[in-house]
């Protein structure tokens, strides 16, 4: 029956709108209208962007949601005809996956297609691709989509973090045919793209270290309070990128801005109390295995200006495990930057759990749970300049050696609506800047749940939050725009409470009880159940080291499953009364 419905439905390709206008169509266009037009605009939806030919008549825009399961592209070509668009395990035809679409005086068609070799691709018995617009105007036509990341069925290619061939052709009517010198393919990776741009008066400046010996300590941080360049007129810093001269030691470097009061130059060890530990206001980051990170067009780091003279805090971690003797050390980052200026002034929010040893993880445990909370109703609090909502396009989780599992929640009018970041296979070897895959709003009083889970299995003593490579943490950088005067947005367990509900109130005696207890899955849960119910000290610092101090409780963080692939008639027409439905709400609300 199925098939007979998709054999009715086209014969060469599968028309969507024919016949008279009713009144539901009518609604659909007005409607498709609208988001066209609010589509001309940045969508932030879609951030990412490659020409696929090198006329640039062919242009791909895409974004993604990982956690979802789900891909979504928008193809614009220069012509009136037909457009098709696939994945190939070549770059060839043969075994490709393809979707084919285009605009006919009576209407639109669209379906997925594979193809077995040289020839005419053959239509989908099961159709996973999702039309949500086709249109043409201006000699252009521009074909909106989505599909799931993973492979739906046998003729489908699956999306992975490698990168992918991307395969494109075009008519100049709808007349499907050989299209000879209308095609072409370029390898792209999809869900890791590292866009680099560089603006005609790019230039760049560099902030390291300067022939530091590294100390034999097994984890030190050295930081270097370092007078950047001055600029009369403001500047954007688009990209950043790591100068590591000694791989096997440098774990992580943080660049932080500081305040106006701070006029003077500094290095030595960080955190000692000795030097300015006031400029924590975020420029860029990079963790073990990661490289450099561009930022999208719409936003950059603003340099100069009426800033004045900008002075930096360099911070570089240095994991010594086997006490290296006499190794020296030029690592740091290289900021690049243009007067071209961006739309918005791009930050760096720091969140999660404060670092520090008041909290600990009990050893044999399989998947211990600690939470970092963040509200942003408190960052006005500590802002000089108007609030505003803001929106999130990147991350960067950390922990340490024990951390298994990062998830940062997003809930607004106490429930969840998302899962801001995820990485449910973290590894700490590899700890990279990574784009969302789509720029996700948060509004001011929402609350962002920093979640991380740990596996002890293997230690027979306590693990305390703390600097070192054996401590742990609990982290999430969030890159957003548009920037606020806020470094960091986290919470800490209030520690009263937690010696009280574990029946020993008396600070003198609490550590040597957290010691010396007796760790089994029992009294790990119960630990880990009162750490999560007690009160927690909400604390939010501007840029100017002003703190706002408040009482929280942790939300129950839950994990939305991926899309599940459906299949034949039932995907189809689920999709289309979806579609319809979004559509009508849209238009009606």
């Amino acid at each position: 029956m199925c098939a007979a419905l998709l054999k009715h439905l086209r014969k060469r390709k599968t028309v969507f709108l024919k016949g008279n206008m009713s009144l539901l169509s009518l609604v659909l266009s007005l409607v498709l209208i609208s988001v066209q037009l609010s589509w001309a605009q940045e969508d932030p939806l879609l951030p990412f962007s490659e020409h696929l030919d090198p006329e640039q008549k062919v242009r791909l825009k895409w974004g993604f949601d990982e956690i979802q399961g789900t891909i979504l592209f928008e193809l614009t070509v220069n012509t009136s005809g037909w457009i098709g668009f696939g994945f190939s395990p070549n770059g060839g035809m043969t075994g490709a996956d393809i979707v084919i679409g285009g605009v006919e005086p009576n209407g639109s068609y669209f379906a997925d297609w594979h193809a077995a070799g040289n020839s005419m691709p053959v239509v989908d018995q099961q159709q996973n691709y999702k039309l949500l617009s086709l249109n043409q105007s201006d000699g252009k036509t521009v074909m909106k989509f989505q599909r799931s990341i993973e492979s739906c069925d046998e003729d489908d290619l699956p999306i992975t973090s490698l990168p992918i061939k991307l395969i494109y052709a075009y008519g100049l009517n709808d007349d499907i045919t050989y299209h000879d010198t209308r095609r072409g393919t370029k390898e792209v990776n999809l869900l890791r793209y590292k866009p680099r741009i560089s603006p005609p008066d790019s230039q760049y400046f560099d902030l390291t270290t300067d022939n530091l010996t590294i100390p034999t300590e097994k984890t030190y941080y050295h930081c270097k309070i370092i007078k950047g360049p001055t600029f009369s007129q403001k500047q954007h810093i688009y990209r950043f990128e790591p100068l590591i001269r000694n791989v096997d030691l440098v774990h992580h470097l943080l660049l932080f801005r500081c305040p106006p009061g701070v006029t003077d130059v500094y290095e030595g060890q960080c955190y000692t109390g000795v030097q300015k530990e006031e400029c924590m206001e975020g420029v860029a980051l990079w963790g073990v295995g990661g490289g450099a990170f561009e930022f999208p067009a719409v936003a950059g780091l603003p340099i100069g200006g009426n800033n004045g003279e900008s002075f930096y805090r360099l911070e570089v971690h240095y994991n010594n495990q086997n006490n290296t003797e006499g190794r020296v050390d030029n690592s740091g980052l290289r900021l690049y930057y243009t007067s071209e200026l961006r739309q918005y002034d791009a930050g760096i929010l720091g969140t999660g759990l404060v670092v520090a040893p008041g909290y600990a993880i009990p050893p044999r445990a399989k998947g211990f749970m600690t939470y970092g909370l963040c509200d942003t109703a408190y960052i006005p609090q500590v802002l000089s300049e108007t609030p505003q909502d803001f929106q999130v396009f990147a991350a960067m989780l950390h922990t340490h050696l024990a951390g298994r599992k990062v998830r940062v929640g997003h809930f607004r009018g106490g429930k969840q609506i998302d899962l801001l970041a995820v990485d449910e296979n973290y590894n700490f070897e590899y700890q990279d800047v990574t784009n969302l895959g789509k720029t996700k709003t948060v509004k001011l009083g929402d609350k962002l749940l920093v979640q991380c889970i740990y596996n002890t299995e293997n230690r027979t003593k306590l693990t305390w939050g703390g600097l070192s490579t054996t401590d742990e943490m609990c982290l999430a950088f969030l890159l957003y725009y548009p920037a606020m005067s806020v470094s960091g947005c986290m919470s800490f367990p209030n520690l009263t409470a937690l010696r009280t509900e574990m029946e020993n109130p008396d600070e003198t005696n609490w550590l040597t009880m957290m010691s010396t207890k007796a760790w089994d899955d029992a009294s790990i849960s119960q630990y880990q159940q009162t750490l999560k119910r007690i009160d927690q000290f909400v604390i939010v610092a501007g840029s100017n080291n002003n703190i706002s101090r408040k009482i929280g409780k942790i939300p129950d963080l839950k994990v939305v499953p991926p899309a599940l692939c459906r299949s034949g008639c039932a995907s189809q027409s689920l999709a289309w009364i979806s579609l319809l439905l979004s559509l009508a709400l849209q238009w009606f609300s």
